[in-house]
């Protein structure tokens, strides 16, 4: 294996917090979801995941960076973020935009996610509405974290490691970009089936 393949014990007790995050999660939303569909059951396991990501290691984050910076900060979650700042610089000092965006996000995503676990679990009229918002939301704010960057030349990534790369970069954001776009395509379908169950309905009452 060539270098950046490495996987030292900060990046492993990263990766292991997520993992721990990504089960309690996926637990908690399968288990809100029996005896519903399977596109239920998943997105409730990845609104629990979000929630959890949200709360605990971006709001860390944000806090951290309030009162300092993570470079400087001690700890599990701190470790975490100082592991990302391997592969995005941004994220060891205070970066205004990126501390912005992080506080968008724990405030306004993740109680949209808590929203939308209640809607979902209820079977609310709005589930879609605020649906279609979170989702909205969380590809606005990867698209703000690295088209700014993209633009003057990626000074803070690190593109030369296969694990920084591929990994944290690529895999982490992307999961972010895929599955609120499946969830922006369920509720297209499902605003699109109601709106021709509606119209059938209309014309049988003519």
């Amino acid at each position: 294996m060539g270098p950046g393949w490495e996987l030292g014990p900060a990046a492993g007790q990263s990766l292991l917090l997520c993992a721990a995050l990504l089960a309690t999660g996926c637990a908690l939303g399968l288990r809100l979801g029996r005896g519903r569909g399977a596109a239920d059951r998943g997105a409730l396991a990845w609104l629990c995941y979000d929630a959890l990501v949200h709360f605990v290691l971006e709001g860390a984050f944000v806090y951290l960076s309030l009162g300092g910076n993570v470079a400087d900060s001690q700890g599990l979650i701190a470790s975490l973020w100082k592991e990302y700042g391997k592969a995005d610089a941004r994220w060891l000092y205070f970066d205004p935009t990126i501390v912005s965006l992080e506080i968008l996000t724990v405030v306004l995503d993740g109680f949209l996610a808590l929203f939308l676990i209640y809607a979902i679990v209820r079977e609310k009229y709005y589930r879609h509405f605020i649906q279609i918002t979170l989702c909205t939301c969380e590809l606005y704010g990867g698209w703000m974290t690295f088209f700014p960057e993209w633009l003057i030349g990626s000074p803070s990534l690190n593109t030369n490691s296969w694990l920084y790369f591929w990994v944290y970069l690529v895999f982490f954001n992307g999961v972010w970009v895929l599955i609120p776009a499946l969830l922006l395509w369920q509720s297209w379908v499902e605003l699109k089936k109601m709106y021709f169950q509606g119209a059938k309905s209309e014309k049988k009452h003519w």
